[in-house]
């Protein structure tokens, strides 16, 4: 352990007697709704597999299709409950390390009913086909511009509470939350940026190439600087807390961060491998992709290695074990993102279902289940309660969410690589071996997989939902998961 960072779990000295009133109400809304969105949001993941193993589940609706209503799952867990999770952790974080009350209450109910609208709007406008087509950016000019009032007015709040600290000491989830806010809003807007023709239709200033790669600048960055910068931010915060013990190493904490934000944002273009992209920016992509490596197993090494001298929690603590199997999850996925970015592995695995696995295996295993934990971790004190209603009910969620999550990612892997393999197999004359079709035929039992292993996450989320009402409801509570009381 690095001397001087026994403050750093939660960012405030034991020297801190007087408390400030921080406004949980704010986390309280943010929290309740995290939950209602993401099942919702994997429902519909759910109805999505469904469709793909037996597609008479679209019930012939324009409404239902898998093309609409993929980009309504995909915006309702990315946005509306992982960004739901990334506002109420930012706001119960940065009021706690900064040791003041967030900046503006005003400000914070704005974000909050600007962000349901947002995710309100999204959910009746995609699937009725109204979309710009972009991948993560599917929403139209009107509801961008409601995006990004919110989004600014959220960082505008946020920075205003780092400004008014009362701890001189800018704990490290606090920079990663900061380089979120900025990343984020820049990528937004400029991948954003369209001719409206009307209401409900653009097109995008970019055409051709320029577009492709301006798209993936801003969709590989928003799963870099949204799902994992946000969310390391998270994992800094509320590991350490949870576990009782100070960050394993700031130095090295300090040193993911900057490699981290360096290297990422170059990273785009290796969803571009074999395109008209020039190769020399093909191979850009590539290498940042796999330098990538480094930065990623040190802050999953830091996270790990927080438990130090305390891995005897994980017998006792479900919390604990959906924060630490997350941090693993972020390593596989780290490596697996780089392998998958290497020109002669992405000949194999482009436009396959290995693709799924991977993108799968870093949204339920890391981002959902570090976020599991934190809303675990944060519910029951904006409530005013000793703990979750059950224990027993979160252990039974956690291994519902392991077993649900390697089932789901297992089926995408075999199904991409026998794709891969099928659709580059050619005969002695150098024809293809297989059709398409056969290819597609092929894949079923693994599609039928994948749908079990999402109904089982989703009914580990099930399982969540009524945890958290009857903690909100009960008066009653089972023994505290940690010593730590209301407020800290």
């Amino acid at each position: 352990m690095e001397q001087g960072s026994t403050t750093l779990s939660g960012g405030v000295s034991a020297a801190s007697a007087d408390t400030p009133r921080y406004n949980d109400a704010i986390v309280r809304k943010f929290c309740v709704m995290a939950v209602v969105w993401g099942i919702v949001g994997m429902l519909v993941g759910v109805l999505a597999a469904a469709e793909l193993a037996f597609p008479f589940m679209n019930l012939d609706m324009p409404e239902l299709s898998f093309g609409r209503i993929r980009p309504l799952h995909t915006n309702a867990v990315i946005f509306a409950f992982g960004g739901c999770v990334l506002f109420a952790a930012m706001m119960y974080s940065v009021q706690r390390t900064s040791r003041v009350r967030i900046f503006s209450d005003t400000l914070a109910n704005i974000t909050f009913w600007g962000w349901q609208l947002v995710i309100v709007l999204a959910a009746l406008t995609l699937p009725l086909g109204i979309t710009a087509g972009k991948e993560y950016a599917e929403l139209e000019w009107p509801i961008d511009i409601l995006i990004a009032v919110v989004w600014v007015l959220n960082g505008i709040n946020f920075f205003a509470t780092i400004r008014k600290r009362r701890e001189s000491h800018i704990y490290v989830g606090n920079w990663f939350y900061m380089a979120m806010i900025i990343t984020i809003t820049v990528l937004h807007v400029f991948n954003s940026l369209a001719y409206p023709v009307s209401l409900t239709k653009s097109y995008s200033v970019y055409s051709g190439v320029q577009d492709a790669m301006v798209q993936w600048w801003y969709g590989h960055n928003a799963v870099g600087f949204f799902l994992t910068a946000g969310f390391l931010g998270i994992m800094y915060y509320f590991l350490p807390k949870q576990a009782g013990r100070p960050i394993y190493s700031y130095r090295l904490s300090i040193l993911h961060f900057w490699t981290l934000i360096f290297l990422y944002i170059w990273a785009g273009p290796h969803h571009l491998l074999y395109t008209a992209l020039p190769d020399w920016t093909q191979t850009l992509g590539m290498t940042f992709s796999i330098m990538l490596i480094a930065p990623s197993w040190g802050g999953m090494v830091n996270g790990i290695m927080t438990l130090k001298g305390a891995w005897e929690k994980l017998r006792t603590d479900p919390i604990l074990k959906f924060m630490i199997v997350a941090v693993s999850f972020y390593g596989m996925s780290t490596f697996e993102g780089p392998m998958l970015a290497i020109r002669s592995v992405n000949a194999l695995s482009h436009y396959t279902d290995w693709g799924i696995g991977h993108v799968h295996s870093g949204a339920l295993g890391w981002v959902a289940m570090i976020s599991i934990g934190a809303l675990y971790y944060m519910l029951p004190k904006v409530f005013g309660k000793p703990a979750m209603y059950s224990v027993k009910l979160i252990n039974t969620h956690f291994w519902m969410a392991t077993i649900g999550v390697v089932i789901y990612i297992v089926a995408m892997w075999i199904s991409g690589v026998t794709q891969g393999l099928m659709w580059r197999a050619v005969g002695a004359d150098g024809s293809l071996t297989y059709t398409f079709a056969e290819s597609v035929a092929a894949m079923h039992p693994y599609y039928v997989m994948r749908l079990f292993g999402g109904l089982i996450y989703f009914g580990g989320m099930l399982v969540m939902g009524y945890n958290v009402l009857m903690t909100v409801l009960s008066g009653e509570a089972v023994p505290a998961l940690t010593s730590e009381g209301r407020g800290a």
